[in-house]
């Protein structure tokens, strides 16, 4: 009759125990992260000679946690992919707007159909102050033009930054989560709350660059950076440091430090993959950008030194070109008289050095050279988007299958619970006619 007792007292812990994991599986049925809890059992079996007896009850072996390593893989590979494409749209768009923004291409024209005004009437004080009002334009935008440029570049490099922080933290984070896995004892709630967080930070990681994961047998992640042969960025609760340099050409590297040693990260995904194309592209930007300009200035002031101004002397620069940034011109001729609309010799009326700059126009073809920049920028983001949406959805069906796996199903835990209930009752019931039982051997008695 003891037995009887013991083995509804054991029956009783374990649903006990059932009925508590189903409850917190149902509670937390929408916390991000978190992955569905069983309550493992098993047979406490009859031991020594009497083997041929029934089981002695039951016995909670351990709280398992419902999860697929290779669908959470998958959720890292497409995340990673994502984070990359979305970090190069995001750039891509800022180098657009600061392409377009100032209209460029529209004041070069404006600039070049002044001049052509002026070659109509070259003695008329009115076009070419007009003129004069265009070379001003085309210079603000040259100059708006760089510095948005600019702020591109720098606000790009505070991301760079930012994301390194991110994953230093992230990386610091693993470390502390790989050193509870080691204390928390196995199949315990608390063992299997940390194996959540540890595959939370790693998509946070995986977010930021490529990682490879490797886990021990009680769940403990090393993680190496850019790939399964890249540096380590976590080995137990070892966290390295990744440090982020950029110089004023645009280029930009990513070291590890662990210890005293000292690697090169190459991100393949992430959004430091990301940052390190877009900085490139930025660059590139730049470099054109300037190259224009200073054809531009350059052009402009050599026809201008050819010709003679209204008073017959010889031209002086109309643009020049600073320090101050990408593409930083200013116009230098403050009077009208002296633009030099004439050839030499020619008089007040000759309008071929005007010529000479129309000449100019179509041979160097600056606003083709500023409409091609923005359109290779524009096809490029249109193609990024593109690629960004399928990768979205990739990376939606990766979340949806590894959430099958280990997510909560509140259809299934409501059946659960009642069939748990019932169980309950009924080893409540063993337990209580045990008792009875008893309670009448020992009346008779």
């Amino acid at each position: 009759m003891s037995d009887m007792l013991s083995i509804g007292a054991s029956g009783l812990k374990a649903y006990q125990v059932a009925l508590n994991t189903v409850s917190e599986n149902i509670s937390n049925a929408g916390t991000i992260g978190y992955s569905r809890r069983t309550a493992s059992t098993s047979e406490v079996a009859a031991v020594g000679k009497n083997t041929s007896l029934n089981g002695m009850g039951s016995l909670v072996t351990g709280i398992v946690r419902a999860g697929d390593f290779y669908a959470a893989a998958q959720v890292r590979t497409a995340g990673s992919d994502l984070a990359r494409t979305e970090t190069s749209v995001t750039w891509l768009d800022r180098i657009e707007s600061s392409l377009d923004g100032n209209q460029l291409s529209t004041r070069l024209s404006d600039f070049f159909t002044a001049s052509t005004t002026l070659a109509a009437d070259p003695t008329s004080l009115g076009a070419r102050a007009s003129m004069l009002e265009a070379a001003s334009g085309v210079a603000s935008a040259f100059s708006s033009t760089g510095k948005a440029l600019d702020q591109v570049a720098q606000d790009l490099d505070g991301t760079a930054r930012s994301s390194v922080e991110s994953l230093n933290s992230a990386t610091a984070t693993l470390a502390r989560i790989n050193d509870g896995l080691s204390r928390a004892a196995a199949g315990t709630a608390g063992a299997a709350a940390l194996l959540d967080q540890r595959d939370q930070v790693l998509e946070q990681m995986s977010a930021l660059t490529d990682i490879s994961v490797d886990f021990d047998a009680i769940g403990r992640a090393t993680v190496h950076g850019g790939g399964s042969a890249g540096p380590v960025l976590v080995s137990g609760a070892q966290a390295a440091t990744v440090i982020y340099a950029s110089n004023s050409a645009g280029a930009v590297s990513f070291n590890v430090l662990n210890g005293a040693a000292q690697q090169s990260l190459a991100p393949s995904g992430g959004a430091l993959a990301g940052v390190v194309d877009s900085m490139q592209r930025v660059v590139d930007a730049k470099s054109q950008l300037q190259a224009v300009a200073q054809d531009f200035a350059t052009g402009v002031n050599t026809v201008q030194a050819g010709g003679r101004d209204l008073d017959g002397n010889p031209g002086q620069p109309l643009f020049a070109l600073g320090t101050g940034g990408t593409a930083d011109m200013t116009v230098t001729l403050d009077d009208p008289r002296g633009i030099a609309a004439a050839a030499v010799g020619g008089g007040t009326r000759d309008n071929t050095n005007l010529a000479a700059l129309a000449a100019l126009r179509t041979s160097a073809g600056y606003e083709n050279r500023i409409v091609d920049m923005t359109t290779a920028n524009a096809a490029t983001l249109s193609q990024r988007k593109a690629v960004a949406a399928a990768q979205d959805t990739i990376h939606n069906n990766a979340v949806a299958a590894r959430d099958s796996a280990s997510g909560v199903n509140l259809d299934s835990e409501a059946v659960d619970l009642m069939r748990f209930q019932q169980a309950y009752a009924a080893t409540s019931r063993v337990i209580q006619v045990a008792r009875e039982t008893m309670q009448t051997i020992l009346d008779i008695r």
